[in-house]
């Protein structure tokens, strides 16, 4: 038996996987089996008003889980998919209420990623996955990150190498006349605007529309502040540097990772949570984490930076 027909035989069985995407690795279970979704939420100790993104394997499979697949659905999953970009449409009754929060919407995607769509195919099942760590902290982009947070309380990993994209995907609603983005992702805004024209950006809500919309998340245990700049001076202690490339002055902090030495988003957005998980490894007493350009996949790597920044306190002397 084949990895991904164990894995398959686990889906099935109502048990957990987690299994690697182009964008993070994901915890798995059946979406339409409300006992295994429950246990993603208890495993990740994860609110129920937060919906999950069910992952599917192609428009057939999509077609099921709504109450009707638009031709602007149709026009973007051609675009799109496979690919980080995730729609919001609303709901068959076939789907669970646990699985959406009890949002009359479910969030679809068919990952870019052969495991994952093996997985997919061989269970023959619509998996509900968010990402395969504990709620709120760090997202994994490789199985080792996987099994340090959650290794001995799921039946089983897929190790597929580190994840391509590195960032979540967009999530795009298209409820409504116009399409709302909820989360900026690996589909830049951009890019969306080119096929659709106008895109409403999502407004702030208490309650999650989509993934991702909280306002403290993706952190890391060790506080961290998200600048535009580097501080004129540091309170005392050790400091760690996340900086977007090369060039920066670095004499005063303890650690430094740089997500691309050329500055390059797509390099940067793949390596954030691993940069972000090295600097949290090393007991420092705080994390500086300067933006990158806010254009393309700069929008979503800034705003996991800034939700990751959201529970910790300002630093003196933040900013020149």
């Amino acid at each position: 038996m084949t990895e991904i027909e164990k894995a398959a035989r686990v889906i099935q069985e109502g048990g957990l996987v987690a299994f690697p995407t182009e964008t993070v690795y994901g915890l798995g279970a059946d979406a339409l089996n409300p006992m295994a979704v429950a246990r993603i939420f208890e495993v990740k100790q994860r609110p129920q008003f937060d919906p999950l993104i069910v992952h599917v394997a192609d428009l057939r499979q999509a077609e099921i889980l709504v109450k009707r697949l638009p031709s602007r659905a149709v026009q973007l999953a051609e675009a799109f998919w496979p690919g980080p970009l995730t729609l919001v449409l609303e709901k068959s009754s076939l789907v669970p209420d646990l699985v959406t929060a009890s949002l009359p919407t479910v969030a679809l995607r068919i990952p870019d990623h052969p495991l994952a769509l093996g997985l997919i195919r061989e269970s023959g099942r619509p998996i509900a996955a968010p990402s395969a760590n504990p709620f709120g902290g760090v997202s994994p982009t490789t199985a080792s990150h996987v099994r340090e947070s959650l290794g001995d309380k799921i039946e089983m990993i897929l190790d597929g190498g580190p994840c391509r994209v590195g960032v979540e995907s967009t999530v795009l609603s298209l409820v409504g006349d116009t399409p709302v983005l909820l989360r900026p992702g690996g589909v830049s805004l951009e890019y969306l605007q080119s096929l659709l024209g106008e895109v409403w950006l999502a407004k702030h809500s208490p309650i999650p529309q989509a993934p991702g919309q909280l306002p403290s998340h993706y952190a890391p245990s060790t506080p961290l502040r998200f600048l535009d700049r580097l501080p004129t001076h540091l309170p005392p202690g050790r400091w760690g540097l996340l900086s977007p490339k090369n060039g920066e002055i670095f004499l005063a902090f303890s650690a430094v990772e740089v997500l691309s030495p050329q500055g390059h988003l797509q390099e940067s957005a793949a390596r954030l949570f691993a940069c972000l998980r090295n600097l949290d490894a090393l007991g420092l007493d705080g994390i500086i984490a300067l933006s990158v350009p806010e254009e393309g996949l700069g929008r979503a790597i800034n705003d996991r930076l800034q939700r990751a920044g959201a529970d910790s306190a300002q630093p003196p002397s933040s900013r020149v």
